[in-house]
């Protein structure tokens, strides 16, 4: 999480005329939505900086007006919302999810479950049932397969999972025992899950622009 002036910093390189006032300006229209604090402080992600990027390339580079570029960004925001229920249609009921249900759901064979279990990918609770993240999962699983990747490719994940949440629990217990455990998990879980996505988002920049090899 961002405050503004560290969003100001990241744009400033880029857009030189841009300002804190003008930010203000853009989330008053509508263009960004920052999450607020108890205090009333902007907290901004990095898809905030991303749409900031956006709005003011458009208006830069194409000299589009504000209305216009709305409209694209909620068009875009409903397509998302769209793939995102394709993935999962199901609402989360509770967190008791039956073996049965999670099959339904995810749209996934018991055998695919299976190799999930095995892998540590997904966990059951208590009583033996499954959460709503399990579902989840198991959805996102089942869409990577149509792309070839099986269960059996996504142990990296699992790893790299473990290590990031090693390293958030390792920070929270030695630099922040004075503060609310809950606030300070949550802080950098957010923090953790940005750079991963920033990390993997470079990476498959790269993968996307090299060149076919011919078979």
């Amino acid at each position: 999480m961002l405050s503004i002036g560290a969003v100001l910093a990241q744009l400033r390189p880029d857009f030189p005329d841009v300002t804190i006032s003008k930010i203000r300006f853009l989330e008053s229209e509508g263009l960004v939505r920052p999450a607020r604090t108890a205090s009333g402080y902007r907290q901004f992600t990095a898809a905030d900086v991303d749409r900031l990027r956006y709005v003011l390339s458009a208006q830069r580079d194409r000299y589009l007006p504000l209305k216009v570029i709305k409209e694209q960004l909620d068009a875009a925001d409903q397509n998302a919302a769209k793939a995102l229920r394709a993935v999962d249609p199901s609402p989360a009921v509770g967190h008791r999810v039956t073996r049965e249900d999670l099959l339904a759901r995810a749209g996934i064979e018991a055998g695919v479950l299976a190799d999930l279990e095995q892998l540590g990918l997904i966990r059951t609770g208590a009583g033996g049932f499954y959460d709503h993240e399990a579902v989840q999962i198991a959805s996102t699983v089942r869409a990577m397969a149509e792309h070839g990747l099986e269960a059996r490719h996504l142990r990296p994940f699992r790893v790299a999972a473990d290590r990031e949440v090693g390293l958030v629990e390792q920070a929270v217990g030695a630099a922040h025992r004075q503060r609310d455990r809950e606030d300070v998990v949550r802080e950098l879980a957010a923090l953790s899950v940005t750079l991963h996505t920033l990390l993997v988002k470079v990476g498959l920049r790269d993968v996307a622009g090299r060149p076919v090899s011919p078979r």
